[in-house]
């Protein structure tokens, strides 16, 4: 019943002549509300099956009576409970919580794609499912808080996105279920018992950015002059930054190469460590998967360029925005699958019986445009091992 149909009936029941105090009347029986007073039979005022309003005379009638007034203080009553009905209605969808460390402006393009995963399982936001969306602008100490808010809200679901934010839910919560999308192992991360039967409340997609240092350490090798070292950039409030300088230290020792670490937590750190690149006189530099990082690509792109730095990311959109060279999976297709699974545990699915999926397509993009400003001759094959060449 809306307000307007509500209106119209009320208007219409005062509007009608009334003789004495029995001449007209308002029966409630089964089927409808009637109006009684008229020559004919009753019939309803609300319509039960097109819940219209019918305003017609009827003979008068056995049953419960009301009078005008007492029909228009229940129709008035009807009328401030429905947006209490209508609110009631809407709190009934499932609440999922999306945790991120970066920024939300840096991370549009995913959040789209997460949304277009759990559309593909039948669920629409707004329509289907509310998503309460909390992210740590690159403020991962916010994570713990922000993940302990999801589990007072409370949510049925949360989907992380990174390690560092997946670490902070899983230690809020070991019993609502959590989608996980992560660069790096989840199983030596500890974050699942095996890829295949993860166990516990944990699941999610693994593009195993993280893992692939050495590879893209043997690319940089390819072009990079044998007396230089080679920068990596990381985050040290990333869960697992010691771990990367560890893992990224072993390859660059199987190549020869000495590995200048160099380390970006705030806005105000890049331009320093581009001088502490320039004073090592490093050759290239590694960006670490990491959210924060990716979210200031463009600042890092600019930086790069202006102290003639060949650069590589294993964010696919790096070398399209202006970096030399990109080497891992898409990120989009990974939140797109989160969305996904996010949308089969909301149907009851267990995470413990959702194997964990793995990026199988791993892409190198290459700016040429980039490298000829950067004064770079590249091999030819790397090139004609490059997944798209920008020119």
């Amino acid at each position: 019943m809306s307000y307007r149909s509500l209106a119209l009936a009320i208007a219409a029941f005062s509007s009608m002549h009334v003789a004495s105090a029995d001449a007209q009347s308002v029966y409630v029986a089964p089927g409808g509300v009637y109006v009684g007073g008229g020559p004919v039979s009753p019939a309803p005022l609300v319509a039960p099956t097109t819940g219209c309003f019918q305003v017609v005379p009827a003979a008068r009638r056995r049953g419960h009576r009301m009078r005008r007034r007492e029909f228009i203080t229940l129709l008035g009553g009807v009328a401030a409970a429905w947006p209490f009905v209508s609110h009631a209605q809407q709190q009934t969808l499932p609440v999922v919580g999306f945790l991120s460390s970066a920024a939300p402006g840096s991370s549009v393009d995913r959040v789209d794609a997460f949304r277009q995963g759990l559309a593909e399982t039948g669920f629409q936001e707004g329509r289907d499912v509310v998503i309460e969306y909390r992210s740590a602008r690159g403020h991962y100490d916010l994570l713990p808080t922000l993940a302990a808010e999801l589990v007072r809200h409370p949510v049925v679901v949360i989907a992380a996105s990174g390690v560092t934010a997946t670490r902070a839910a899983q230690a809020a919560t070991a019993t609502i279920p959590i989608v996980f999308h992560t660069g790096g192992d989840p199983v030596s991360l500890g974050l699942v018992a095996s890829l295949g039967k993860p166990g516990g409340n944990l699941t999610g997609v693994a593009t195993f950015g993280k893992v692939l240092v050495g590879k893209q350490l043997e690319l940089l090798n390819e072009f990079v002059s044998a007396p230089e070292p080679v920068a990596f950039l990381i985050n040290p409030n990333n869960a697992v930054a010691h771990t990367e300088i560890d893992n990224a230290r072993t390859a660059a020792g199987a190549l020869g190469r000495k590995l200048v670490v160099v380390e970006a937590g705030s806005d105000s750190d890049f331009e320093a460590i581009f001088a502490t690149i320039g004073q090592e006189r490093a050759g290239a530099l590694l960006l670490q998967a990491d959210p924060f990082l990716s979210s200031r690509r463009d600042q890092i792109v600019a930086l790069a360029g202006r102290h003639s730095v060949p650069t590589i990311s294993p964010y696919l959109d790096y070398a399209a925005a202006g970096g030399l060279m990109s080497y891992g999976s898409s990120l989009s297709d990974a939140l797109r699958l989160v969305g996904n699974y996010t949308g089969r545990l909301l149907k009851g699915e267990r995470p413990a019986d959702l194997p964990v999926q793995q990026a199988v397509k791993i892409e190198m993009i290459i700016n040429l445009k980039t490298a000829r400003t950067l004064g770079l001759t590249l091999p030819t094959e790397i090139l004609l091992r490059a997944d798209e060449v920008i020119e």
